[in-house]
């Protein structure tokens, strides 16, 4: 008797015939994919090399017009911190999405119309409604009736000011200094012009958040100390003593 298993009709239909060859499910579907990439990679000039370039330069445009931006010390106004030739990144998300600018930031703005023209780098030192005066009774800056101490970043031999103000910060704008007081024109030196030396809050281009060059000085810049225990605003405009509007005498 013949043992051996024969094949059934369903057995032998469901065996490719000689003539039909297996599938290839990876070919078209890869081919897909690529089509596009290598249709630009033909056209450009210098093929995939070129289409990475200008990848890479479109990623970069992008982070520095919505992300981060570099920007290069200009002036010793800044110093011991920030020197001239310093190349800080400055985060234009930090006062997105509700965010606002504190005392002890350092950010840079728009200062054209206000202090010049061109982009600044100050140190934030009233918001709005502060009331910010100089000098207590030993020559330190109070904000809202709180004596600051600035020696953790005051360039070292400076007065916290030689110019005497008192002023109360008008909302949506912000008083900056000068961290090197005698080689920094802030908003001291603009109490009488337009605007009284206040930086409108919509101005701010973002907050300085890392030295990345030269790589010896690279650090990330935390906002000092010394404001954390002022206190806020009254809801009239301020603390402390009787007060001045902005861009009064001192």
């Amino acid at each position: 008797m013949d043992t051996e298993a024969q094949p059934t009709e369903r057995d032998r239909s469901s065996r490719p015939s000689d003539s039909e060859q297996p599938s290839d499910p990876e070919g078209p579907e890869e081919r897909s994919r690529s089509a596009f990439a290598g249709r630009i990679t033909d056209w450009v000039p210098g093929g995939r090399i070129t289409v990475t370039l200008l990848t890479l330069l479109l990623f970069l445009l992008l982070l520095s017009t919505f992300v981060l931006r570099p920007f290069q010390i200009p002036s010793g106004s800044m110093e011991r911190g920030l020197r001239i030739g310093d190349r800080v990144l400055v985060n234009k998300l930090a006062y997105r999405f509700g965010g606002r600018p504190q005392r002890g930031d350092v950010v840079v703005f728009d200062g054209t119309g206000l202090f010049g023209s061109g982009d600044y780098i100050k140190r934030v030192v009233g918001v709005g409604g502060d009331h910010v005066v100089c000098c207590d009774r030993e020559g330190r800056v109070q904000v809202n009736g709180q004596s600051v101490d600035e020696s953790e970043f005051l360039y070292p031999g400076d007065r916290p000011s030689t110019v005497r103000f008192d002023v109360v910060v008008p909302d949506g704008t912000l008083f900056v200094l000068g961290d090197h007081r005698s080689g920094s024109s802030d908003s001291r030196d603009h109490l009488g012009s337009p605007g009284g030396g206040m930086i409108p809050v919509g101005e701010v281009i973002g907050r300085a958040d890392w030295i990345v060059w030269p790589f010896a000085h690279a650090t990330h810049l935390d906002r000092p100390d010394a404001y954390a225990r002022v206190p806020e605003a009254d809801a009239d405009g301020g603390a402390g003593d009787a007060r001045r509007p902005a861009g009064a005498d001192g």
